[in-house]
């Protein structure tokens, strides 16, 4: 029988598998065939780690969910100024180009969305954690004076969590008149012009 630390560690390859053969052949294709392959094993060797593909889905989306926001916040909470803050979570939300395996498989989970209800809670548990990442960060950039918007807390955290993601979707689904840099750049402009710089030189009014 496999050691607990062997055992979290062939499910981790797993998964980093499942995002590779994912990206490669879409989820709704998706086969533990497909994965067994990517990793270098067979269909049985990963039945002795889960019960099926979709057991193994869930833990994918799961850790996915865990590691785009655990990441996230983590660069955040290295920084004190809540506008570089803001700009940390831009950059942090959206994938790192066309070829970004774990954003792609984030957004194209939520087509598993209504017909599993692991999966309903994943997309929401993610679209939470997105806007309360922006609310922490919009609060705190209100207290210290730096943020001076008219909009609620609320409705601003929900208006850069659909940017991220409308813009996410256009970088991972290759559409190459939109670059990470074209993206970032509109949305740091939008919250500049929302009350929510992201320079520390700038200045409220």
């Amino acid at each position: 029988m496999a050691r607990p630390r062997d055992q979290r560690a062939r499910r981790e390859s797993l998964i980093e598998a499942t995002y590779a053969a994912g990206r490669m052949h879409g989820l709704r294709s998706l086969s533990l065939t497909d994965v067994a392959a990517q990793a270098g094993l067979t269909r049985g060797a990963i039945l002795y780690y889960y019960e099926d593909l979709d057991a193994l889905l869930a833990e994918a989306h799961a850790a996915g969910v865990e590691r785009f926001c655990d990441q996230r916040d983590a660069t955040i909470a290295t920084l004190d100024d809540p506008r570089e803050q803001l700009a940390a979570a831009i950059d942090g939300g959206l994938p790192s180009g066309p070829d970004d395996a774990l954003m792609s498989l984030l957004y194209e989970f939520d087509v598993l969305s209504g017909n599993s209800t692991l999966h309903d809670e994943l997309v929401q548990n993610l679209y939470l954690r997105q806007l309360e990442t922006y609310r922490r960060i919009l609060a705190a950039g209100r207290a210290a004076g730096h943020f001076t918007p008219r909009l609620d807390d609320e409705q601003l955290a929900m208006t850069f969590v659909a940017l991220e993601d409308a813009y996410g979707l256009h970088i991972v689904g290759g559409n190459a008149l939109m670059t990470v840099a074209t993206a970032a750049a509109t949305m740091r402009a939008v919250a500049a012009e929302l009350g929510c710089p992201t320079s520390t030189t700038a200045t409220a009014e």
